[in-house]
Order: C-alpha cells, then sequence, then structure tokens
C-alpha cells in the first residue's frame, strides 16, 4: 500500500535537495576554478576572464613547477614531516589516552583536568620558540614535529572511544596472561580503527597545510615544506626561482594549490569509510 506524503514533507525534502545542490555547487566551484585557471592563459586569468571553464589551455605553469628541484625537494620534505607526525601523534595519543580511560588510574582527574587546562591556555609562541632553541632542535625535523605532537582534542577524543569498548575482552586477555601493553596493541588498537584513521587523517591534513612551524624554527632553504614554497608564490609574489618573474604568476599560483592540494584528495577516498564513524566519537559515548 502506497504511503501518503504531506505536503509539509515534500516542501521539506525540496527545500533540504535544494539547498544540497547550492551547498554543492559553493564547495565545487572554487576547486573547478582553481585548477581552471591552472591551464589557462595567464593573461586571461590576470584580468579575471576566467570563470569556470579554462581558456586558452596551456601547461606551461606546469611545466615550470615540475622541472624545478625545488619542488620536489619541498614534497619530500612534507611527506616526511606528515608521515613521521602522523605516526608518532597515534603512538603517543594512544598511549597516553589508553591508561586515562581506566578509572583505577592514580591522579587520574589531575592530570585530566592539566590536560584540559592546556585547551584554554598555552605557553605562547616565544616560550616555545625559545624551548626549541635550548634543545637544539632548529633547522631539524623535530622542530617541526615534536611541538604539536599531542593534541588534547585528539586525546579526550580516543580516551572517550577507549571507554567505551568493552571491558570483557581486556579481562579475557588479561586472564589469558596479556599484559597491559599487549592488549592496548593487540585488542584494543585493532578495535579502534575508526579514530585511528579519523585523528591520523585530520592530524596529516594539518600538518600537510601547516607553514607557520616550518616559518619560525627552519632557516635552511633544503628542508622547507611545500607549504612554504606556496606562501612564496602566493604572498611574497615571487616565482619559484625566486627571481622574481612576474610572466606565469598567476598561472604558477592556482598550479602550486593543484600540485599542494592533490595528495590530500587522493587519500581521502580510501580512509572515507571510517571517517563518518569516527567524527561521531567524540559526541556519543558507548
Amino acid at each position: 500500500m502506497k504511503q501518503k506524503v504531506s505536503l509539509g514533507s515534500r516542501l521539506f525534502d525540496f527545500f533540504n535537495i535544494t539547498f544540497m545542490i547550492v551547498l554543492i555547487i559553493v564547495m565545487a566551484y572554487p576547486m573547478v576554478y582553481v585548477f581552471s585557471a591552472s591551464i589557462s592563459n595567464n593573461a586571461l586569468v590576470a584580468s579575471g576572464a576566467v570563470l569556470l571553464w579554462p581558456k586558452k589551455i596551456t601547461l606551461i605553469a606546469y611545466e615550470q613547477l615540475i622541472y624545478n628541484p625545488d619542488l620536489w625537494v619541498s614534497y619530500w620534505n612534507t611527506i616526511r614531516y606528515t608521515a613521521l607526525h602522523t605516526v608518532l601523534t597515534l603512538i603517543a595519543t594512544s598511549a597516553m589516552a589508553y591508561p586515562l580511560a581506566k578509572r583505577w588510574l592514580p591522579g587520574r582527574r589531575v592530570i585530566l583536568l592539566m590536560a584540559a587546562f592546556t585547551l584554554l591556555f598555552s605557553g605562547g609562541m616565544i616560550p616555545t620558540f625559545l624551548i626549541v632553541q635550548r634543545l637544539g632542535l632548529l633547522d631539524t625535523i623535530w622542530a617541526i614535529v615534536l611541538p604539536s605532537l599531542i593534541s588534547t582534542w585528539y586525546l579526550f577524543i580516543m580516551r572517550t572511544f577507549f571507554e567505551g569498548l568493552p571491558e570483557e575482552l581486556e579481562d579475557a586477555a588479561a586472564i589469558d596472561g596479556c599484559g597491559s601493553m599487549q592488549i592496548l596493541i593487540r585488542i584494543v588498537l585493532p578495535l579502534s580503527l575508526p579514530v585511528m584513521v579519523t585523528i591520523g587523517l585530520f592530524t596529516a591534513v594539518n600538518q600537510w597545510n601547516s607553514f607557520f612551524s616550518a616559518l619560525i624554527y627552519l632557516n635552511d632553504r633544503d628542508m622547507y615544506p611545500l607549504q612554504i614554497m606556496l606562501r612564496n608564490i602566493l604572498i611574497a609574489g615571487t616565482n619559484v626561482q625566486g627571481e622574481g618573474d612576474l610572466t606565469h604568476l598567476e598561472t604558477l599560483k592556482y598550479a602550486m594549490i593543484i600540485i599542494a592540494t592533490l595528495p590530500i584528495l587522493c587519500v581521502y577516498p580510501f580512509i572515507q569509510k571510517y571517517f563518518v564513524q569516527g567524527t561521531m566519537i567524540g559526541g556519543i559515548k558507548g
């Protein structure tokens, strides 16, 4: 029997679908425009003639970037910064979140309050820089990785997920002779794949797009990440060789944005199935 749909329900569906279509267009347009501008004639892009589709297609901006050695050096730096930071963040965050999820931990409440305090207050940029300098970490990969290794927000999300796991599984593993570290590695972490992947994605995206830490802590150009190169083109108004040639500056800007964004866009579809479940963890406690 066909169910009758009320007029109010139809109106709601109509406005909801219309809103979603408009939202998709608003979100997709900048990406389409950036790609079109990156392969269009520089003069047409600079004059504002390119609005959506490319005009007088040319790949000269990509050729200048691809054949520039600085691009590949900065690409490699960004990849290793992102990979190391993501792996160490997941290890350190899970190692801290797991014991904080146990009510028997001595001083648990004090530690949680101290961690929550850092959400509101921090040491500041200058004290952090002085610490990094005194530790001799300037112009090293550790200056990029260590200062932001643990995010308090991700720590609380992971702790909430661990609290929702059945304690019977851990009790059974303990009876079989597993220690706390073995339980964490063999039982807890395999069951925590959604939260691990989600936090790993957020961490990787933040690190991939980060340039401020490199701007402060790195003086060696061979250590610069991809985002510093992108910044030099977008803000400083110089080309990748730093010679101030503005012949293809506009298309270089958009081509560099595409090159810098492409890896993250390629990775996301493979972990999308974990993303929705992982983002719900902070609001729902099992």
